[in-house]
């Protein structure tokens, strides 16, 4: 069963389902970042694709403003992908903190290393969070991006929730 972890720029923790209104909330914020700008929507297939993936949203006063997706790759490796933060709350560290969330809970499930593709225009922020680009620029949904990834220790992992 997916899950998400819902918190609050408090970092107040509680877990919701795949099936609950936050998810259907997620869905929208990313569809509204990440989809829409280059006319791209969900399919049922990309929806039931996701279904066993963890979800992270970060939320203030009851609205999600940001999350992200992690995918089981391996005993040891995670996918972060459908990076998203609502218009008015990017520059604000709220991207950061999805990160720092993403990546304890990581650590928390025995994955040693997060992967990721990175748009270019995000590659910059994910550098300053530790992540290193791992080949060449490629294309993805149209789009430039490059493979980057990360190695998740327990104690370089801040608890600050």
């Amino acid at each position: 069963m997916a899950w998400a972890a819902l918190f609050c720029l408090r970092m107040n923790n509680s877990i919701v389902t795949c099936d609950s209104p936050e998810y259907r909330e997620m869905l929208a914020l990313r569809y509204k970042i990440l989809r829409e700008p280059l006319g791209l929507t969900f399919s049922e297939n990309d929806l039931q694709r996701e279904k066993d993936d963890i979800f992270i949203a970060c939320s203030e006063n009851g609205c999600i403003i940001g999350c992200c997706v992690l995918v089981h790759i391996s005993d040891d490796a995670v996918k972060l992908r459908q990076m998203a933060v609502d218009n008015g709350w990017q520059g604000k560290n709220v991207g950061t903190k999805i990160v720092l969330f993403a990546e304890q809970y990581a650590v928390e499930h025995g994955y040693k290393t997060i992967q990721l593709h990175a748009r270019k225009t995000a590659a910059a922020f994910y550098a300053k969070c530790g992540y290193a680009i791992s080949g060449d620029e490629f294309l993805e949904v149209g789009i430039p991006h490059y493979y980057m990834e990360k190695r998740v220790i327990p104690n370089a992992v801040r608890n600050l929730f």
